[in-house]
């Protein structure tokens, strides 16, 4: 009986001892010290067994079929620390390796973190990639969800770890992209920065030049005030100034002279006579204000071997003396003509010398003109 419940005893204690390596509750350090001091129960289980044996070997005969079964509960007792310990050393490597999982897929999620901070800031300046973006969330909550759905935690952490770095690569590129693109439009608009500054020098250019234009212009619109203030005053003088002018042919009658004595030429044939300042009549022009006068003349002689002469007077001052002689049987002519400084009432008229003859007929070929210049 004694020998019976001993057995049972040391039944009771390996079936504990499977049940705890089974269960997987004790692992580390906790697994090999509670395996060592199972193990030493086991063994002074065993002890005990044994010295209850061989108290009682001299009072009850135990089968050696009893301890065939004692030794392999021994053997297994012993086979299965060692595969908790190999269950021990096998929890601690994955553990290990989940660590090392768990640090890439954290270090990836951070890497990624950061690129998306930087697409956001890139999405503000290239609004064209927020679709390229929304894509890749999508497609990241797909791969989470996939992720999710794993039976194996390695599996699981090595498929995210996978995507994430797929997702950096992806990014990556992206980024390059944006940059390029960036880097593009900085170009452009430094470009146009620089075609505003010339742009901007040339209406500065044109502003400075429409200025001076309108400078000029108030200069110019001065002076034409200044010069149409003049026009009407003159227009207002030439308005007050007496108009003179008078010119008239001697005769139709062919030839006049010569004569024994001086006489006046009354140019009858009047063609314009402004003012009625000469006389038909007498042949004389009297001046009728203070000022400058501009006298000619022009005679003919067409008879030969006869001087053709006349003079000009100024009151009673002779002013001109002209004299030609007709030598050769044609026709001779004299011209001349002067500015004379008049008073009002002064005269002046033309003279034919005696013993000289002029020639005039419908073609007008002796004149006498003048008109005034300006009255002083």
């Amino acid at each position: 009986m004694r020998s019976a419940a001993v057995f049972l005893a040391l039944l009771l204690c390996l079936q504990w001892t499977w049940a705890q390596g089974e269960s997987g509750e004790v692992t580390g350090t906790d697994a090999e010290t509670e395996g060592g001091n199972r193990q030493e129960e086991v063994q002074f289980e065993i002890q005990g067994v044994r010295a209850a044996h061989d108290q009682s070997s001299s009072q009850t005969n135990i089968s050696p079929d009893i301890w065939a079964e004692l030794k392999e509960l021994r053997d297994m007792a012993i086979e299965q620390k060692v595969e908790l310990r190999n269950s021990k050393s096998k929890i601690e490597k994955l553990e290990q390796e989940n660590a090392v999982l768990e640090s890439r897929v954290n270090t990836s999620e951070n890497l990624v973190e950061e690129l998306r901070r930087e697409n956001m800031v890139l999405e503000t300046r290239m609004s064209s990639s927020e679709n390229e973006v929304a894509e890749l969330k999508r497609e990241n909550a797909a791969t989470q969800a996939r992720l999710t759905a794993s039976e194996s935690k390695n599996a699981v952490l090595e498929a995210r770890m996978s995507s994430y770095e797929d997702v950096v690569k992806t990014l990556q590129r992206e980024n390059k992209v944006l940059g390029a693109t960036v880097t593009a439009s900085n170009n452009k608009v430094e470009e146009l920065r620089r075609d505003n500054t010339v742009l901007e020098s040339r209406v500065n250019t044109s502003e400075n030049l429409v200025a001076e234009l309108r400078r000029e212009n108030m200069v110019l619109e001065t002076r034409m005030s200044s010069s149409e203030n003049e026009v009407a005053e003159l227009k207002r003088e030439n308005a007050d100034r007496p108009k003179v002018a008078f010119s008239a042919g001697l005769t139709d009658a062919g030839s006049v002279g010569p004569f024994d004595t001086e006489i006046t030429l009354k140019f009858s044939k009047v063609f314009t006579n402004i003012g009625q300042a000469y006389s038909p009549t007498t042949g004389i022009f009297t001046a009728p204000v203070r000022g400058v006068y501009y006298f000619r003349f022009t005679v003919w002689e067409t008879r030969p071997s006869h001087w053709a002469g006349v003079y000009l007077y100024h009151n009673e001052k002779r002013m001109i003396s002209n004299y030609d002689e007709n030598d050769e049987h044609a026709f001779v002519s004299v011209s001349n003509a002067l500015i004379l400084q008049l008073e009002k009432g002064d005269v002046v008229y033309m003279a034919l010398p005696s013993g000289n003859g002029v020639f005039d007929d419908t073609n007008n070929r002796t004149i006498f003109s003048g008109f005034l210049l300006f009255a002083l």
